[in-house]
């Protein structure tokens, strides 16, 4: 045998355990990850007598829907208010973001990088600072305690980061295609409306997915502002199951099943737009 040879085997023998080593530490990784998941779906079917901390690991004895069926009667009301919450909060936002992103993209005005590196500051101010001045302002204007106040609060919180979003993409946006525009007679908001809109899709996929899941999970605000129960979102009500003296461990487990399955079913239908979208722009040719 060569030495050529030699060295061609053993340098596909070493890439071949690498390649296995590889594959090992992922499985073990992604094991890792979802044991969560499986301790929760898990417990979710067990009945609350075999729901035990003793027993958290063990596979269910005999399939139980008795704890979801629990959870979804209990959370169902809640469920309607974090979709009342969402849907306007989400689009509320990604519409200011994209008019904002649009403007810093594609005017030239004097002052606006500053403008923009104090509007993207908004994303770095921590909830808990603003809470006492969230409160007074909204108690001012009315909104304290109702969902429209949580919808207002999401919307200017979202505002930062999905300005920057959409600015990154439609800086990738030629200039030609708006002046093109410009000669066919369209104005600022003309544009906006004909040639930049159509073309924001793949933008748009991501900021809905990023502002849904963030508005979704949400918990200090809709615990602060929404004080009375009939107008808390899911995550404040999943927050009550634990109730005061007996926990029921196979009802918690359903209702965090139950109220993270939306976002699940989002990223199931959008998850290949979402990857799309962050990539979109990012090369040019």
């Amino acid at each position: 045998m060569s030495s050529a040879t030699q060295t061609w085997k053993t340098e596909r023998a070493v890439a071949s355990l690498k390649r296995t080593v590889l594959y090992i530490t992922l499985v073990a990784f992604a094991a890792l990850f979802l044991t969560p998941l499986y301790v929760v779906i898990s417990t979710g079917l067990k009945t609350f007598q075999e729901a035990r901390l003793a027993a958290m690991w063990s596979l269910p004895p005999s399939v139980s829907l008795q704890a979801f069926s629990a959870a979804f009667t209990r959370l169902a009301p809640h469920l309607e208010n974090s979709f009342k919450l969402v849907i306007p909060a989400t689009f509320g936002s990604a519409l200011l973001g994209s008019i904002n992103g649009y403007v810093f993209s594609k005017w030239r005005f004097r002052g606006a990088n500053t403008i923009f590196a104090l509007m993207l500051f908004g994303m770095f101010i921590p909830y808990q600072s603003i809470l006492i001045p969230l409160v007074v302002f909204l108690r001012t204007i009315g909104l304290y305690g109702t969902l429209w106040g949580l919808i207002l609060t999401h919307i200017v919180y979202g505002i930062p980061i999905n300005t920057l979003m959409f600015r990154n993409f439609y800086a990738k946006i030629p200039d030609e295609l708006l002046d093109a525009g410009h000669i066919d007679g369209l104005d600022l908001l003309g544009v906006y409306r004909r040639i930049i809109v159509p073309l924001s899709a793949p933008g748009l996929v991501v900021v809905v997915i990023w502002q849904f899941t963030s508005i979704w999970n949400d918990f200090l605000f809709a615990v602060t502002i929404t004080q009375r129960p009939g107008v808390q979102p899911i995550t404040v009500a999943l927050q009550n199951l634990a109730g005061s003296q007996v926990i029921e461990w196979n009802v918690q487990m359903a209702g965090a099943l139950l109220a993270a399955m939306p976002t699940l079913v989002l990223y199931i239908i959008l998850g290949k737009n979402f990857i799309r979208g962050m990539l979109a722009g990012s090369v040019k040719g």
